[in-house]
């Protein structure tokens, strides 16, 4: 706002002196600064997809896919459950870290209001996947469409706020996270022996399906104004302690599960990077998850994890069995555990995962280019 002022005051230079006791007289009658310079410092931020990334919306829904209850939240700030499924911290959250900004709040949260959506939003909803019909035995989770239709409400509360303009061009300057897929896979393909989606395709063709559909999400995401977005493809879905506990003899990752995932990145990447060459700019960019993880699940001591097998709070074989509740076995150091839940990275191994998505000078982790070139690219328009 005050950038706004001083190129008002370039203008109309005689009117400058008049304009500041008025301003400043406007302040004082307001009692204090009302406006978040964070807020309005920092680069927008929205975050869509999963219970990787969902920091809360389903503590708002009635659904089984929640993670407000503890020992969920132990490291985070107020050692008290957030919705995030995770210890502490999560992906978005060392995102936020790197884009100067608070964390977005859910979009479902009372709180996000005001000076608050100029922050951005996070619509992610544990649960969901590209498809309608993943996570069918979760209800009430948001699922793709529904976060879409969500966004565009949201825009149209920051319209009202800042004006059209100002709010096409923040959603156009913000940086997106989309991270979705896995559930496709473990929670609908790989869910039962023989389920319909199985029975229906055979997996290299399920996943050309399932790529076929992302690509019509991140198309609707470019409609909707994103000009910046990070797309996931998945973890190593074998390797997680829920699929060593169901699936695994010896501790080896489960390799159908794998092979899954291994014709599931590579393809993510080549669509992002011909609907790239479709709109002709890098609005996508290609994460590539998988290879991420692989770095400290293989070797999990160079990171100083003691293990990436082992869940940090869960039961039965590898603790990886059922949900993290205050009955679960609980590990009490969180930070040499890779994984936090049966299916979740701990905030230490969250927060080396964005380590990685700053990681200059390789494309193998991101492509075309890694967050530290998108932030510095991005800063000179």
């Amino acid at each position: 706002m005050l950038k706004m002022f001083k190129k008002y005051f370039n203008l109309f230079p005689s009117m400058a002196s008049s304009l500041v006791f008025i301003v400043l007289g406007l302040f004082m009658a307001m009692g204090s600064l009302t406006f978040a310079p964070q807020a309005e410092a920092a680069r927008a931020f929205f975050v869509f997809g999963d219970s990787l990334v969902d920091n809360g919306n389903n503590n708002y829904l009635a659904t089984d896919a929640r993670a407000d209850s503890p020992p969920y939240g132990i490291d985070y700030p107020t050692h008290r459950p957030t919705g995030r499924f995770s210890n502490g911290l999560n992906i978005p959250d060392f995102i936020s870290r790197q884009l100067g900004s608070e964390s977005t709040l859910p979009y479902l949260s009372p709180e996000l209001n005001g000076e608050k959506l100029l922050v951005g939003a996070n619509f992610a909803s544990a649960g969901i996947g590209i498809l309608n019909d993943t996570g069918f035995q979760f209800v009430n989770i948001i699922r793709m469409f529904q976060q879409f239709q969500y966004f565009q409400e949201y825009q149209n509360r920051l319209a009202a706020r800042i004006g059209a303009q100002q709010a096409q061009r923040l959603v156009n300057n913000a940086l997106v996270l989309i991270t979705v897929g896995g559930n496709d896979f473990v929670n609908n393909y790989f869910l039962v022996p023989y389920s319909a989606r199985s029975r229906q395709y055979s997996l290299p063709d399920y996943v050309k399906f399932v790529i076929s559909e992302y690509k019509k999400l991140l198309a609707r995401l470019y409609e909707l104004g994103a000009r910046r977005v990070l797309v996931t493809g998945t973890g190593p879905l074998g390797c997680v302690p829920a699929e060593l506990a169901m699936r695994s003899r010896n501790g080896e990752c489960a390799a159908d599960l794998q092979r899954a995932a291994a014709l599931f990145n590579p393809q993510l990447s080549q669509m992002v990077r011909g609907l790239n060459s479709e709109i002709g700019s890098d609005v996508f960019v290609a994460v590539n998850t998988e290879l991420m993880q692989n770095d400290f699940i293989t070797n999990p001591q160079a990171y100083g994890f003691t293990t990436s097998k082992i869940a940090c709070c869960g039961q039965g074989p590898y603790n990886g069995l059922g949900l993290c509740t205050p009955a679960s076995n609980l590990c009490p150091n969180r930070d040499i555990y890779a994984f936090w839940d049966p299916f979740h990275p701990s905030e230490k191994a969250n927060g080396i995962i964005v380590r990685q998505f700053m990681a200059s000078g390789s494309t193998e982790y991101m492509y075309p280019m890694n967050l530290s070139t998108i932030m510095e690219l991005d800063s000179r328009i």
